[in-house]
């Protein structure tokens, strides 16, 4: 049995994960510079340890509302990108059974289904694993 491991968070009532062979780092938010005429997904750049890094407001990304930055916020920091996701909180890793991700119903609620992996069925709730790869996807070169 093959076990895949995602780093949870939350984005408004719902629990989304990453695959944690993707992630480099999680951290709080820092300064958050604005970028002019960027995507509205594009909350700014931050300098983490002199690199800049692209923040994506990952609500907005997936179709729904800007985030409130609290005390709960965070980025999480790709290893091979130089973008990372501003998300409400941090959850915990999760291990499931790779058998145990199916696809993503036909209606995922506000999210924009294209950016849904897959969906696994946990102890209290659902999680829902995001195509990263779609999230990360620029075509206008910012971040790149």
């Amino acid at each position: 049995m093959v076990k895949k491991q995602f780093v949870t968070f939350r984005i408004d009532e719902f629990f989304l994960g990453i695959d944690i062979t993707m992630v480099r780092e999680i951290n709080r938010v820092l300064d958050i510079t604005d970028v002019p005429q960027a995507p509205d997904y594009v909350l700014g750049l931050i300098n983490l340890r002199g690199q800049t890094v692209t923040v994506f407001d990952l609500g907005v990304r997936l179709g729904m509302a800007p985030r409130f930055i609290t005390d709960q916020t965070h980025n999480i920091i790709f290893k091979h990108e130089t973008i990372g996701l501003l998300v409400d909180q941090i959850g915990d890793v999760v291990s499931v059974d790779e058998e145990k991700i199916v696809p993503p119903p036909a209606n995922t609620g506000t999210i924009e289904a294209e950016f849904i992996e897959g969906v696994v069925e946990l102890e209290n709730e659902l999680l829902m694993i995001l195509a990263a790869w779609k999230i990360l996807s620029i075509d206008d070169g910012i971040g790149e």
